[in-house]
């Protein structure tokens, strides 16, 4: 198929140009494929067109700003608008997208005012759901999803499109898309788009969601996709666990015991009450965070009980007095006639795991119908078997594609066992869970009737990005999975060593039943601190407090050339050019610090580094991964960079980028102290 453009059209932005010619053929020839007659009905041609155009001009506004393309034409500002254009000005933007069309594509009707007001009509429908991956990807997240304009990043310093300049080892908070993610979710948009065409978009999203749903239970070894709920984060799969907790067989109210929420989300906490945990949901913008939310049972404040991991010093509490306040957590509550929520945390931020397997399963055994338990096993860094296998003994499983398989951020799911799952065909839930999801995400049962019916088209196309990188890494035999790992995190381990800035935290090695050929009884979470400025090798270590490390996190993530003089070395450094992602810093006790927390910072292995891009097929695993090993001590090296320039860099405070700068630069942007925040 040929796309013909008039000059006039060629000479404004390019961009534009390309983006609407590529998507207006995928449009077309999902049309032909459909229509016998040529040329197609026009009002699906008209539909074609400006679909195409919204597209382009919502693509070209993603690099606005950036100096790269060429003005649009003027109208694509209206195409890129949070409303339709009225009926008469689409028919003035006709005129242009008219001359666009293929020759075998041309009409001879004649438009009309009420054909466009048909037009008019769809639009207004379909506006949210018209438009390229990377702004769709963050649709039914919350804010923390949306892109900066001023870098193209969104909270978590993650792109929606692929970023492979960036060295990136950020899987214990998130990730940008990967190139094998989003080829996977751009065809599910692209089914998206042509289904929009023909009005059955809803259909194709519900099918899109159960076959999310069904990869998942397949992955885990679970019957069906019944036992799946998809959900936006890890956070909202904690409400979903208290809402079927609070179905307890003799209807208790529930006290919620939760594993070191600190280095879980936060708002977890929130969550596990019944509360608002944001000042927004994945389908409503404005929510009274702290707020109960409807049709929840009543949360007494003692409800919700925190069982710390760490000490005041930052040591881990010793085993047996963890267990033995979770024990006295437990019994209080059953005294008091309420049920019991468990929580095991498989892993924390900075990679550790609390109850054991030996201690849950005691308390199964002594507890039975009066305690639940779910694992928050968000991480993800283990054998799918072994979370199917706890699923099938009974416990309920979080998960989240974000994180060690490193698709894009807000993708969760609850696992549920065969008796949470029973007893969702018995009562509805909580009626405010529609602010949360919508029954397509949720096994078709009596409970989910009071959600909505829209499906949340974000979380489909993030899941199927998701799902690219599990079953890319299920193609690689799980001996050959550890040595990979092991390779990555020795060189990693002996980097950090070497470099005087950093001190590598000593974390346990997580205790799990033995399975075959199993790689999930390795630490894959390096934490570390970074010595603060004006100390030398020798002095004692003294490590940046929280603040700082937030700052430094930032700043890795940008390019820091822009900051120095021409004449000097770093202006052509490649180590202050290159653009770093790691994971978030974690706020851990510190003695040097006079109990005042530091922050620490964390270089994750995630499957992406395991199996690898397709673009390095051509690699073998050994350049493939030494060449992973080079990545992170450069990040170490700009650590070291920073450090030694700390007061330069916090007078310019560069902004995190999507690209690296082009030289010259003028001085790069400040960033708003919110830049800063934390998860």
């Amino acid at each position: 198929m040929r796309l013909a453009f008039p000059d006039r059209t060629l000479r404004t932005g390019s961009a534009w140009v390309i983006r609407h010619g590529l998507e207006l053929t995928l449009l077309l020839e999902g049309i032909l494929l459909r229509e016998t007659t040529t040329p197609p009905p026009f009002p699906l041609l008209l539909r074609a067109s400006f679909a195409a155009a919204r597209t382009a001009a919502l693509f070209e506004a993603l690099d606005e700003g950036t100096g790269q393309n060429a003005p649009p034409p003027v109208w694509t500002g209206l195409m890129g608008a949070d409303q339709p254009p009225s009926p008469t000005v689409l028919m003035e933007i006709w005129e242009t997208l008219e001359t666009h069309l293929p020759s075998e594509a041309r009409h001879a009707a004649t438009p009309s005012l009420p054909l466009f007001e048909s037009l008019f009509s769809w639009l207004t429908k379909t506006w949210s759901l018209i438009g390229p991956l990377e702004v769709l990807m963050a649709a039914g997240g919350d804010a923390r999803l949306q892109l900066d304009p001023r870098n193209g990043l969104n909270h978590y310093g993650c792109s929606h499109r692929p970023r492979p300049w960036a060295a990136t080892f950020a899987s214990s908070t998130a990730s940008s898309v990967s190139e094998r993610g989003f080829a996977a979710a751009e065809q599910v948009r692209i089914r998206l788009q042509r289904a929009l065409l023909y009005d059955c978009s809803h259909s194709m999203l519900l099918e899109a969601a159960g076959n999310v749903r069904h990869r998942l239970a397949q992955y885990y070894g679970l019957p069906d996709g019944e036992r799946v709920i998809l959900a936006p984060s890890g956070t909202d799969c904690e409400l979903a666990a208290l809402a079927i907790a609070e179905m307890n067989p003799a209807r208790k109210p529930v006290t919620n015991i939760l594993i070191a929420p600190e280095e879980t989300g936060r708002g977890v906490p929130l969550a596990a009450a019944g509360r608002h945990f944001a000042a927004d949901t994945a389908r409503s913008p404005h929510v009274p965070r702290g707020q109960s939310i409807e049709g929840f049972g009543p949360i007494a404040e003692d409800a919700v009980e925190d069982v710390r991991l760490r000490t005041p010093d930052g040591s881990e509490v010793d085993e047996a007095i963890l267990t033995q306040e979770c024990r006295a957590h437990m019994e209080r509550a059953i005294r008091a006639g309420r049920h019991v929520l468990l929580h095991q945390l498989d892993l924390s931020k900075t990679g550790l795991l609390a109850p054991n397997e030996t201690v849950l399963e005691t308390f199964s055994r002594e507890f039975g119908q009066d305690c639940d338990i779910v694992v928050d096993a968000c991480q993800a860094r283990l054998m799918p078997s072994r979370i199917g296998g706890w699923v099938q003994a009974g416990r309920a499983v979080m998960i989240t594609g974000s994180k060690f398989f490193t698709g894009p951020p807000f993708c969760g799911a609850l696992l549920l066992p065969e008796e949470w799952r029973t007893r969702l065909d018995h009562d509805p839930l909580p009626i405010g869970l529609k602010a949360y999801a919508g029954c397509g995400e949720w096994p078709e049962c009596k409970a989910t009737r009071g959600l909505s019916e829209v499906v949340n088209h974000g979380l489909i196309l993030r899941w199927a990005a998701a799902l690219a990188e599990m079953e890319a890494l299920t193609s690689i035999p799980s001996l050959e999975v550890r040595w990979r790992l092991e390779r990555f995190l020795s060189g990693v381990r002996e980097a950090m060593t070497q470099c005087p800035d950093v001190l590598l935290l000593e974390t346990p090695t997580p205790v799990r039943a033995s399975l075959p050929n199993s790689w999930d009884d390795m630490t894959t979470i390096l934490s570390f601190l970074v010595r603060a400025p004006g100390q030398g090798a020798e002095d004692e270590f003294i490590p940046l407090e929280l603040e700082k490390a937030r700052q430094l996190y930032h700043w890795l993530n940008a390019d820091l050339r822009p900051v120095f003089g021409p004449d000097e070395p770093e202006r052509e450094s490649e180590v202050a050019g290159l653009l770093c992602h790691i994971g978030q810093p974690v706020a851990v006790p510190s003695t040097a610090l006079g109990g005042e927390k530091a922050g620490a910072l964390r270089i994750s292995a995630g499957a992406r580094l395991v199996s690898g891009e397709p673009t390095h097929a051509n690699l073998s695993t050994e350049v493939r991964l030494a060449r992973e090993i080079a990545d992170a001590r450069m990040i170490l090296a700009k650590i070291s960079l920073i450090c030694h320039h700390w007061e330069r860099i916090a007078r310019y405070d560069p902004l995190p980028t999507y690209a690296p700068a082009t030289l010259p630069v003028p001085a790069p942007a400040r960033s708003l102290s919110q830049q800063n925040g934390e998860k």
